[in-house]
């Protein structure tokens, strides 16, 4: 295997995915790489990834590896290169195996991660998710009494401009399974025009399926200037410390963009959710969201206090977009099903004509209805 392409580099998986192209060798710094970020690497069909930080590092089974190996893009450890130190964007480099070269220069021998290999350690990582998992139980309950006011207290939302009250709201995170619980669901987004709020990339999501969101919630580190600038709400979750600056409020003002700021602890699908609760939502579809374990080790968080807080908050009002496509996920009538229904009535109808012609006037009207109730059902078929 041997793969030649320019270098992207970045510590931040999901800052790089913005910029590196097909084809391109991606350097990461990326401990326990996660799905989410894998994902987003396979869509830009990246020819390489070069990890400096351990893919999967024992503490939990991780799945962005085998994403990855899985799409055909190899997968090279080089843990505790200098490669930051050592290449610049935009140079060309050869992967060669687990070499890494310069200009026919080995800059590094890493390890090529397999299938098997991969397989092998996430399995021998399953064996410590008891300890992850009472660790996290213990910070959970922790962070619980400073995080309280998620729960008791309002958060001071300001007032927005979309109108959510009495309405469904959908929240779209850009999570493992947002793009299949995003298709799934197109009828029901079609059908009840949910108030649509995307959180930092969910937007994205939003946009990319067709729809336009109307709010975009988050400390926009992952959401892109075509969703920022598509006339969407903005709000910016800020940090509840006053003395840290959020880099999102900087993005947005140097945009030019109007927006809101909101300082509160937790995340920023929580703070979605309380928004949407706090305005009213009749009910609450979340797509994307994290709520397991390896969700929330994936995200590098070390409890749940805040997720937590907000689901009992928000109660009966929530609900899975998996859910709802049970609902809304019907499979259409097919074009010659509704033609040999539409042809069973016609012989009904004209039966009924010759046969008692008293019935005429009443069976045109019913007639008439019919073939106004097919050409509806056509249109719709033409629709989907």
């Amino acid at each position: 295997m041997r793969i030649r392409g320019t270098v992207r580099l970045d510590k931040r998986t999901k800052n790089l995915a913005k910029r590196v192209r097909r084809g391109e060798i991606a350097v990461i710094d990326h401990e326990d790489l996660d799905g989410t970020s894998a994902e987003m690497l396979v869509e830009k069909q990246v020819g390489a990834v070069v990890n400096t930080a351990p893919s999967i590092s024992g503490r939990y089974p991780n799945l962005g590896p085998q994403i990855l190996l899985k799409a055909g893009i190899p997968l090279v450890d080089a843990v505790d290169s200098d490669l930051f130190k050592d290449l610049k964007e935009g140079e060309s480099v050869e992967l060669d195996g687990e070499v890494l070269r310069r200009n026919g220069t080995n800059l590094v021998r890493g390890e090529l991660l397999t299938l098997k290999t991969v397989k092998d350690r996430m399995e021998a990582a399953k064996l410590n998710l008891g300890n992850e998992l009472e660790a996290f139980a213990r910070n959970t309950l922790t962070y619980v009494s400073q995080e309280k006011g998620l729960l008791l207290d309002s958060t001071g939302f300001p007032r927005i401009d979309t109108n959510i009250a009495g309405r469904h709201a959908l929240i779209v995170v850009r999570g493992e399974g947002y793009k299949e619980d995003l298709a799934i669901i197109r009828t029901y987004l079609r059908d009840v025009k949910p108030a649509l709020i995307g959180v930092d990339g969910g937007a994205d999501a939003l946009l990319d399926l067709g729809f336009r969101p109307d709010i975009i919630v988050g400390d926009m580190d992952s959401v892109s200037d075509r969703a920022l600038e598509c006339g969407a709400e903005i709000i910016v979750h800020t940090y509840a410390d006053s003395s840290r600056v959020s880099p999102g409020l900087d993005r947005v003002r140097k945009l030019g963009l109007e927006h809101k700021a909101i300082a509160a602890p937790g995340t920023s699908e929580d703070l979605a959710m309380l928004l949407a609760y706090d305005k009213g939502a009749e009910l609450i579809v979340a797509v994307g969201t994290h709520s397991h374990l390896i969700d929330f080790l994936d995200k590098g968080r070390k409890g749940m206090s805040s997720t937590f807080l907000v689901r009992l908050r928000v109660g009966s009002r929530l609900v899975d977009a998996k859910g709802v496509s049970k609902l809304y996920g019907r499979k259409p009538l097919a074009l010659r099903d509704v033609c040999l229904i539409s042809l069973a009535a016609a012989f009904v109808f004209v039966s009924l004509v010759a046969f008692c012609p008293s019935a005429g006037e009443r069976l045109q009207a019913i007639g008439a209805e019919l073939v106004s109730n097919i050409r509806i059902a056509l249109l719709r078929l033409r629709l989907r």
